[in-house]
């Protein structure tokens, strides 16, 4: 039985990096690929497209639903390969992986909502001009309510300058990033030690 647990982890870890190296081709211009990108494209869109029609989670010009959609993966290949190594597995392993994943997509929505932001202050102190260049007009669209959000939780109305929204809205990303990690690591390892 472990073997056929070891098989379907190796086939799920197979069929992730078809997905990603799909998600990557996406990011060029519809550049004709060939009868591999054909080939490729029937075998995961069904997939991502599954994902895409059940999440809206569309920010401006990017889609993050096939991280859920690899996400979901990742738990059932780890899932898959737990059971192939110990031949079992408990609710505790199910709950901190599934906790392990949920949090590997949180933390890297805030590692890029804090580069977003890093790059905003990047430009406000460089003094550019956003709106000549596509890719600052991108990052000024994206920061902004993504400031004004946290800026909000953060002071209320309260009015404050600029930069300092700048400084307490980064300060709060990575303060939340090494609170969360710290204690997702912890209760990760409460839920391994829960008996079956």
């Amino acid at each position: 039985m472990t073997f056929f647990f070891n098989l379907l982890a190796g086939a799920v870890s197979l069929y992730s990096f078809a997905l990603m190296f799909r998600i990557i081709l996406t990011w060029f211009n519809r550049m004709h690929h060939g009868r591999v990108l054909d080939v490729l494209s029937r075998i995961t869109d069904p997939y991502l497209n599954w994902w895409r029609s059940r999440l809206n989670l569309r920010l401006g010009v990017l889609d993050l639903s096939p991280i859920v959609g690899l996400t979901a993966l990742t738990v059932l290949q780890s899932i898959f390969a737990t059971l192939g190594r110990h031949g079992r597995i408990s609710v505790g392993i199910v709950l901190s992986i599934v906790l392990q994943a949920i949090w590997s997509i949180v933390s890297f929505l805030l590692i890029i909502a804090l580069a977003i932001i890093v790059l905003r202050f990047v430009a406000y102190i460089t003094g550019r001009n956003v709106y000549h260049s596509r890719f600052w007009r991108f990052i000024d669209t994206v920061s902004q309510p993504l400031l004004y959000k946290i800026n909000r939780l953060i002071f209320g109305k309260r009015l404050v300058n600029y930069r300092t929204g700048i400084f307490a809205s980064a300060a709060a990303l990575g303060t939340v990033l090494v609170a969360g990690g710290f204690a997702v690591r912890l209760l990760s390892g409460l839920l391994l030690r829960m008996p079956l």
